[in-house]
């Protein structure tokens, strides 16, 4: 990613949307963007169309709106890897690419319920391993699993 003036930007090249750590990424994500003021844009649906006789200051205000979901776009898409970056380039809105990478990779996503699933199958007891402590694990799992 190319030098920004966001300090906290580096945070976004270090940790790369690779779909597993999609929560990492996101936490880190809304960390950069409200540092720049404009996280806002990704809780938000694109304005709809001034009425023609919309005022100066509304016209204004749509004009920054779509100022920063553009500039929170590029923030998603320069921190993310390219099969990602391909499927989402052409997505009008930051929060529209937000609500498709959370139906993919979210914690109810079907993904991450079969990643829950792996684990859980996998779980192995170890020879001096502490049965409440590999309880509670698989409990955490399940838990994770159903929500």
């Amino acid at each position: 990613m190319a030098q920004r003036s966001n300090p906290l930007s580096r945070i976004l090249d270090e940790n790369r949307l690779t779909r597993p750590n999609f929560s990492n990424w996101l936490r880190n994500l809304r960390i950069v963007l409200n540092l720049e003021r404009i996280g806002y844009v990704l809780d938000s649906k694109i304005p709809s169309p001034l009425p023609p006789e919309a005022i100066e200051e509304e016209h204004d205000t749509l004009r920054k709106w779509r100022e920063d979901d553009i500039q929170a776009k590029c923030y998603m898409l320069a921190s993310m890897t390219n099969q990602l970056q391909k499927q989402h380039e052409k997505m009008q809105t930051s929060s529209e690419i937000l609500s498709h990478l959370q139906e993919l990779f979210g914690e109810n996503s079907r993904l991450a319920r079969y990643e829950i699933s792996k684990q859980l199958f996998r779980m192995k007891m170890h020879e001096g391993q502490d049965v409440g402590e590999h309880v509670h694990t698989m409990i955490r799992l399940i838990k994770q699993w159903r929500h």
